[in-house]
C-alpha cells in the first residue's frame, strides 16, 4: 500500500493470489456502501480501475483517510458498531460469492517447503476436520453479506469517525464470520473487557454460541497463510513466526 499525500490517494497493490475479480468486488461493494452512507473506504474518483501491474498483481486507488495523530486507535467497540450497521443494511444488488473458508490455505500448506512433514499433515488433517464441522453449523444470526476479514486492524481513521477498509474477502456467509475474528484475538492479548465492549455495541454475545470455537480455530489456521507465503519467499522473521504459531496452535 502506498500513500500519495498530495493527491489524497492510496494505491493498493494486491498479492499475487488476490484476483482481479476480488478487487472489482471490493470496489463495487465499497461504492454501494458509500451510497448507503456506511462509513467505508471509497474508491478514488475519476480512475478507471483496477489496473493490472507487473507479476500478475492488481492495483486499485482509494481516497486517503488519515489517522488522527496522538489519539487512540479504533478498537473492538468501534468494530462492533460498524458491523452492526453493516449487517443491518439490506442485501446489496451485487454478485457476491458464497464465503469459502480456508480457500487458499490447504494449497499453501501442501506446496510449502517451510513446514515439517508432521506439521504439514497435522494442518491438513485439522483443516479437513474444521471444514466438516463448518458445514454443519447452524447460524443464529443467519446468512447475509459479510466483510470477510473484519477485525480492528482494518478500521481506518480516528475513533470519532472510523471507516472500515480491506474488502477483498467480502462475500455471503453466516454473520458470525465477521464476529469470530475479534474473539480469536484473545490469542494475541485481547481482553475480556474488549470482548464485552464488542458484544455490547454489536448487540449479540457470540461467546454463548457453540459454533464459535470452530470459527476461531479456522481463523487460527487462516492467519498462517501470509506467514507461509512470506517464509517461502525467504523472509526469516516470517519463517520464525510461522513455526511459533503452528507450535502454539498445536
Amino acid at each position: 500500500m502506498h500513500v500519495l499525500p498530495r493527491s489524497g490517494v492510496v494505491v493498493r497493490i494486491t498479492s499475487a493470489r488476490t484476483t482481479s475479480a476480488a478487487v472489482r468486488r471490493a470496489l463495487a461493494t465499497t461504492s454501494w456502501l458509500d451510497s448507503a452512507d456506511f462509513p467505508v473506504t471509497v474508491p478514488a474518483p475519476g480512475v478507471d480501475q483496477p489496473i493490472a501491474v507487473e507479476g500478475g498483481r492488481v492495483a486499485s486507488f482509494w481516497t486517503y483517510v488519515p489517522n488522527s495523530e496522538g489519539q487512540a486507535a479504533p478498537g473492538t467497540a468501534e468494530l462492533g458498531r460498524l458491523l452492526r450497521r453493516l449487517h443491518d443494511l439490506p442485501s446489496p444488488l451485487l454478485d457476491l460469492p458464497p464465503y469459502v473458508p480456508l480457500r487458499d490455505f490447504r494449497g499453501a500448506v501442501s506446496d510449502t517447503r517451510s513446514l515439517t512433514e508432521d506439521d504439514r499433515m497435522w494442518l491438513l488433517d485439522e483443516s479437513s476436520a474444521l471444514l466438516a464441522a463448518y458445514s454443519t453449523l447452524k447460524s443464529p444470526l443467519g446468512t447475509g453479506h459479510v466483510h470477510g476479514d473484519a477485525y480492528p486492524g482494518n478500521i481506518i481513521g480516528p475513533v470519532a469517525s472510523p471507516v472500515l477498509g480491506d474488502w477483498e474477502e467480502t462475500a455471503y456467509g453466516p454473520r458470525e464470520l465477521d464476529l469470530a475474528n475479534t474473539y480469536q484475538g484473545v490469542r494475541f492479548g485481547r481482553t475480556d473487557a474488549d470482548l464485552t465492549a464488542f458484544a455490547k455495541e454489536y448487540g449479540y454475545g457470540a461467546r454463548e454460541w457453540s459454533g464459535l470455537t470452530t470459527l476461531i480455530a479456522m481463523r487460527d489456521l487462516h492467519t498462517l497463510g501470509s506467514f507461509i507465503r512470506q517464509a517461502e519467499a525467504g523472509d526469516v522473521d516470517a519463517d520464525h513466526e510461522l513455526h511459533l504459531r503452528v507450535e502454539s496452535i498445536r
